[in-house]
């Protein structure tokens, strides 16, 4: 195989305990649907073999170097504590230093039954591997901290769900794969060793300056306070921010039943499984905030004085909040072409919002149509944002080229659920232009691409999907 990839493998040296050593599942015909190559680069592999991709990426063939394991992991889902989960669909292949000197992860998704499989057969089918590729390549484009999308392959089997579909593998790339739900595990089970290595390892590999378990606590809860409102200021909903999905990295992770939102509601919940909106879109800054304080308890344990270590824990806990509304302010008020915030342009932020609301306008595209006439065009009663308009463009006086501002950080084209649904269909069909032309597009999200104009219309009635799935 003329494939390389220069692994240099960190987790795999861990103790046994943290993983569990196990090779991909064959498939029955592998074949390339796309490839990143310039993220291929950025990672040192080079090839153009469009077979040997699809061997290596569909799991079929071991390259030089990777020592395949399936991470060990636990997690509270809606809040209930899960005591074991781990990799159950996927398998991390190894890790490689990029081209900046940054170590990350390189994993196939779907690719078969691990020991932490709980029943499932470990397979993905095609329509979840195309949503994950193209919402957290879009994501990227967006300047949202992600995982990446390496390649998808067709496997050529049949994975069966409610009907038989068409199988397909992810591999997905990740600053790592540690989560809130890896310290949750050891602690859980009082294994302190293996909790103390964690952090050891933790701290080594993204937070150097981090000195004791305090100082790793803030650091992840400054990149999740941003992270979290930055992917607000999209109209984003993760779906499933449970605590297993929840990164010490600070990157986005597991696109299952996440969506973008049309029309401006707070409440908005697409995920089929959040039947009480736990994870709705207004509620993901308090959630972020909880799954923080369960990374704390899982941290109290490495301290030798746990009285004082959960006060103190508490009491950065608590101050998160006021770290989100700042992130929030920050990304929110560049949106209307504010670039030096000050705390009442909260309040001009919010009645927007609220008028957006009320006026059933499309949160992407007013805010893309801000600079022009035309944003009082997206509201059902535009003068709403008449009266609006004018106490901002007071406020703009002060500002220096808002404008180029506003272009700068509200994209024209986002991964729209109802056109991510229209794609998945034409490819179950075999047709993967509509994929294609998707990923294409949303690589230039702040262009306006005149061409493809019609891929910023929100769904028609007929077009709206209120649910959004898992895949597993």
């Amino acid at each position: 195989m003329t494939v390389k990839i220069p692994f240099d493998n960190s987790y795999a040296r861990l103790p046994d305990g943290f993983f569990s050593r196990v090779a991909p599942t064959p498939v029955r015909d592998p074949s390339l649907i796309v490839y990143n190559t310039a993220l291929a680069d950025e990672l040192g592999i080079s090839s153009d073999n469009r077979n040997e991709l699809a061997v290596l990426f569909s799991g079929n063939g071991k390259p030089d170097g990777a020592e395949p394991i399936a991470q060990l992991y636990a997690g509270h889902q809606f809040g209930h504590y899960n005591p074991q989960l781990g990799d159950g669909r996927a398998i991390l292949l190894g890790e490689v230093i990029d081209q900046t000197g940054t170590r990350r992860d390189i994993q196939l998704k779907g690719s078969g039954p691990t020991p932490f499989s709980r029943m499932g057969d470990g397979r993905a089918w095609l329509g979840p591997v195309l949503r994950e590729y193209l919402v957290s390549e879009a994501m990227h484009a967006l300047g949202v901290p992600t995982t990446r999308a390496l390649a998808a392959v067709r496997t050529g089997d049949v994975v069966l769900r409610e009907t038989p579909l068409p199988g397909a593998v992810l591999t997905r790339v990740a600053a790592s794969h540690i989560r809130v739900g890896t310290f949750q595990i050891f602690a859980a089970r009082q294994q302190w060793d293996a909790l103390e290595t964690l952090f050891d390892y933790t701290v080594a590999r993204h937070y150097p300056e981090a000195r004791d378990p305090h100082d790793l606590l803030d650091h992840v809860m400054d990149r999740q306070a941003d992270l979290v409102a930055r992917w607000m200021s999209f109209g984003f909903i993760h779906g499933v921010m449970n605590t297993d999905n929840c990164t010490l990295s600070g990157e986005t992770i597991d696109y299952g039943p996440c969506a973008f939102m049309d029309r401006y509601d707070p409440d908005t919940v697409f995920s089929s499984i959040d039947r009480h909106g736990r994870y709705a879109y207004s509620a993901q800054a308090d959630i972020i905030v909880w799954n923080m304080a369960q990374l704390a308890t899982a941290l109290v344990p490495l301290l030798p004085d746990q009285d004082a270590a959960v006060e103190r824990f508490t009491k950065q806990v608590h101050a998160m909040p006021d770290r989100i509304r700042a992130k929030w302010l920050d990304h929110f008020a560049a949106k209307i072409g504010i670039s030096a915030p000050r705390p009442e342009d909260a309040d001009l932020i919010g009645d927007l919002l609220n008028i957006m609301q009320h006026g059933q306008a499309d949160f992407t595209n007013t805010f893309r149509a801000l600079p022009q006439a035309a944003a009082r065009d997206q509201f059902i009663d535009p003068t709403l944002f008449d009266a609006w308009a004018a106490r901002w463009n007071t406020r703009l006086e002060s500002e220096n080229d808002p404008t180029a501002l506003m272009r700068r950080t509200n994209p024209a084209y986002i991964p729209r659920n109802h056109r991510i649904e229209q794609m998945i269909a034409a490819a179950v069909d075999g047709d993967d232009a509509p994929f294609h032309r998707l990923l294409e597009v949303l690589s230039r999200p702040y262009h306006d691409q005149p061409e493809h104009a019609d891929l910023q219309r929100p769904p028609a009635q007929d077009e709206i999907v209120p649910a959004t799935f898992c895949g597993t």
